[in-house]
């Protein structure tokens, strides 16, 4: 256990959310960009490789990217780009590739094929977008290029993943007469919406969001020198820590000024009974053990990623937790309801399914062997029930790598006294 008072300053990675949107911003910009903070993990280098097969110039150096900008539009070549298993790679490549003369298949491995991709197929084609499905309708592997017009307004249910909003808005600068979408009454991850405005605002667009209405004026990207933000998905995890085994953690640079939305995912553990502040080093958690851990009950509809962490944690409180609003995040890399839920019982957690949530009671918890089911949260968030409950074993942690490559390595730094 760490020791209240002591200085344990966890450093996380870049967020990838944000630095693939920057890569995206800054293929299609005309001049240089150079990327600071550059997430590592499979899904940004997914990007990365993408890019390079379209002809754009990128440069790796550890966490600095530059890239050279410039996507040539008109090039009529037909290429295939795999994103692997990374569901937002894959989104935004068909968009960013339905600008293309030239037709491109986007792929992936056989988790992603599964994955729903239908609205923002289906989006793309009423703006004007070639788009035929390659293997089963709405999924991978799609051909993309560019139609012989293009609409400049569209109705988007944003009710199933924000990406497929933002995968529109990115390319928007580049249709002649810009882009206005209206969204549904339901929207899901709304902060990442409001994370793609900033972005793309750094590089230069003129975009524009609220209520339900998104305008993106027409025009290019600037090359820029942009900074990512720590990843507050992946800072959960040291958070969670701190809260289950007690202690004092620092999240390095990540401030309550983020473009993130799951920064809030530091309030549900002051509601469970830990302090938190800011600090000139970051947001920090501290809690005693002797504290009382309380459940809450949340609608996480907005901070999603942040549900299998949110589980754990609860099945440390003294009182139930009851976590809804997110039915969507069944179409996660895993079912993040059932499979999570499974897994969890197999250690003794009391735990009700719900039709867009869970309930999770106090029990008694003993060892098991937990799968990941192809999921990074997933193994990243069983991981901290490793210091409590001897004899637990995370299966297939290499998952990891997706997001976080070293996550093992540092993990015991959460801990460090």
């Amino acid at each position: 256990m760490t020791t209240l008072g002591s200085s344990n300053l966890v450093l996380v990675p870049g967020s990838k959310s944000i630095a693939n949107r920057a890569l995206v911003c800054a293929a299609l910009a005309k001049s240089e960009s150079v990327i600071s903070n550059c997430a590592p993990g499979d899904d940004t280098e997914a990007m990365i490789t993408a890019l390079r097969i379209l002809g754009v110039g990128v440069e790796r150096d550890g966490d600095s990217v530059k890239v050279a900008g410039s996507l040539n539009l008109e090039n009529a070549s037909e290429l295939q780009l795999e994103a692997q298993l990374a569901g937002t790679t894959s989104r935004f490549l068909t968009a960013l590739c339905s600008l293309r003369a030239g037709s491109t298949i986007i792929d992936g491995q056989e988790s992603l094929r599964r994955r729903p991709m239908n609205d923002l197929h289906s989006a793309l084609r009423t703006l004007g977008a070639s788009v035929g499905s390659l293997g089963d309708d709405g999924c991978l592997p799609v051909k993309v290029s560019r139609g012989l017009s293009w609409q400049a307004k569209i109705s988007s249910d944003a009710s199933l993943s924000s990406q497929f909003t933002s995968a529109l808005m990115m390319i928007a600068p580049y249709l002649p007469s810009g882009l206005e979408i209206l969204l549904g009454d339901q929207i899901v991850s709304r902060g990442y919406i409001e994370m793609t405005v900033g972005v793309m605002r750094a590089f230069g667009a003129q975009t524009d969001f609220s209520g339900n209405q998104i305008w993106v004026s027409p025009g290019e990207y600037r090359g820029s020198s942009f900074d990512v933000e720590p990843d507050a998905s992946a800072a959960s995890y040291p958070l969670g820590a701190a809260a289950i085994s007690g202690g004092l953690v620092t999240i390095k640079n990540l401030s309550r000024n983020s473009l993130q939305g799951d920064v809030e995912f530091i309030d549900l553990l002051a509601r469970m009974g830990c302090q938190v502040a800011e600090t000139a080093d970051g947001l920090q958690i501290r809690r005693d053990r002797s504290d009382r851990l309380l459940g809450i009950s949340v609608d996480m509809s907005q901070i999603s990623d942040c549900v299998p962490t949110l589980a754990v944690v609860a099945m440390f409180a003294d009182s139930p937790t009851v976590i809804s609003g997110v039915g969507f995040i069944r179409s996660k890399e895993s079912d993040r309801i059932g499979d999570l839920i499974g897994e969890l019982r197999k250690l003794g957690a009391n735990i009700v399914e719900t039709s867009d949530g869970m309930v999770i009671k106090p029990a008694i918890l003993s060892a098991a062997s937990l799968e990941t089911h192809d999921d990074h949260r997933l193994a990243m968030a069983f991981a901290l029930i490793q210091r409590e409950v001897r004899g637990v074993e995370v299966q297939n942690p290499d998952v990891v790598t997706k997001s976080w490559p070293n996550f093992f390595e540092v993990l015991s730094a959460f801990y460090r006294s």
